[in-house]
């Protein structure tokens, strides 16, 4: 009789527990806590990829220059920020300058031709004002804090970059608002150089980086009509 017990006991599955507690999985316990299964997803690395997934990386890398500077930002914080692995930041961009750079071209408006406004001075303000609105935006903030806190060889890097990407364009297009100027008569024919078109660019970097303060429409007028009108007026 013992031995028929001892059988019987051996054949009958082990069991955990008792109760409907005993029967929940792990994945059924997370499932009756909406709170665990959102934060779960929300840690997730997101699955985006292309255009898509580069938009969130340099979103998230002018952030973190506006709101800690370059030399705080890491590829881990962009990364984590873009809600992304490192090594997908590693794949495309093999330091956290290059990628800087990247975000800083593909989100600053590029200087478009000045249309035809019938005088020197109004071409020129609708340009001041055109440069006024990129510094005061969150790529323009980013760029500037770039530029705050570069050493040296950095510093060179993003110096060539912002003459290539913003100051020599916008010499161009100044450079063609004077000559319209000198063709209809109200701008000197030898105003229009590079160096008087470095004029506008140079006393707005100056105002911005070295004399920290912000350029609104008050300065635009001054600097129209205090410095660019009466330095070409024919």
């Amino acid at each position: 009789m013992d031995q028929l017990v001892r059988r019987q006991t051996a054949d009958r599955p082990a069991r955990r527990g008792t109760g409907p507690a005993a029967d929940r999985t792990p994945e059924a316990v997370r499932a009756s806590c909406p709170v665990q299964v959102v934060a779960e997803v929300l840690g997730r690395p997101s699955r985006r990829r292309g255009r898509e997934l580069e938009a969130a990386i340099f979103e998230a890398t002018l952030d973190q220059l506006t709101s800690g500077g370059f030399a705080r930002l890491t590829m881990e914080g962009v990364a984590g920020a873009a809600r992304t692995g490192k090594a997908a930041l590693y794949r495309r961009w093999a330091s956290k300058v290059e990628l800087v750079m990247d975000a800083l071209d593909s989100t600053l408006p590029r200087p478009a031709d000045t249309p035809a406004l019938g005088s020197a001075r109004a071409e020129l303000r609708h340009l001041v004002e055109s440069f006024v609105s990129v510094a005061a935006s969150r790529a323009g903030g980013a760029m500037s804090a770039v530029m705050a806190e570069l050493d040296h060889e950095q510093t060179q890097l993003f110096k060539d970059f912002l003459a290539q990407r913003m100051l020599e364009p916008t010499r161009d297009v100044i450079l063609d608002i004077l000559r319209r100027g000198a063709e209809r008569g109200d701008v000197r024919p030898d105003a229009a150089t590079p160096l008087v078109a470095d004029v506008a660019p140079a006393m707005l970097l100056y105002r911005i980086k070295v004399g920290g303060h912000r350029i609104g429409p008050e300065f635009v007028d001054q600097l129209v009509d205090e410095v660019l009108v009466p330095l070409i007026r024919a």
